[in-house]
């Protein structure tokens, strides 16, 4: 899970998160986002400019879900969750800045939780490749297997669309 706003120094990272999701979701990958305007107001545009900034920037086609908070009273309830099954530094369950990423299981297992510094390509590289099998084995790894029946999901909070999701 990762939060994304349109004008925020890690908003290229959208790109990097689309061609993970063209690349793996026929084995199961899907990239959920989702908005949020809680740092620095860096995501103060509406449901419409923030999706044709991301289909006429980056070409997004995966799932965006409408602007939430991610921390506070009124924090979406899959943020909620992902937050306490994985707690950041320190055991602190903030999130910190845009671009916090998670992983998740299938099963809804939040597997990760990566830095808004942590690329889409070092994600790949760490958690979504097939050595990672022994790792990770129902977890992460599978979702390189289109014969298995794991799936990850990297959430970020940014979109608009607003597809069935168990975690919400």
């Amino acid at each position: 899970v990762a939060n994304t706003p349109t004008k925020c120094g890690f908003t290229p990272q959208s790109k990097g998160l689309e061609a993970l999701y063209r690349k793996y979701k026929d084995k199961g990958l899907e990239v959920l986002g989702f908005p949020c305007n809680q740092f620095g107001a860096q995501e103060p545009g509406s449901e419409q400019e923030i999706a044709t900034f991301f289909e006429t920037n980056y070409d997004i086609t995966f799932p965006m879900f409408r602007k939430v908070d991610v921390n506070g009273d009124a924090t979406a309830p899959v943020y909620k969750y992902l937050k306490s099954a994985k707690p950041g530094l320190l055991g602190t369950e903030a999130i910190k800045w845009n671009f916090t990423k998670f992983l998740v299981d299938r099963k809804g297992g939040v597997v990760a939780r990566y830095a808004p510094n942590d690329t889409p390509e070092s994600i790949e590289r760490e958690a979504l490749r097939p050595e990672g099998a022994d790792r990770a084995r129902n977890e992460v790894a599978p979702v390189v297997r289109a014969d298995d029946d794991a799936q990850i999901w990297i959430v970020w909070s940014h979109w608009l669309r607003a597809p069935e999701c168990p975690l919400a």
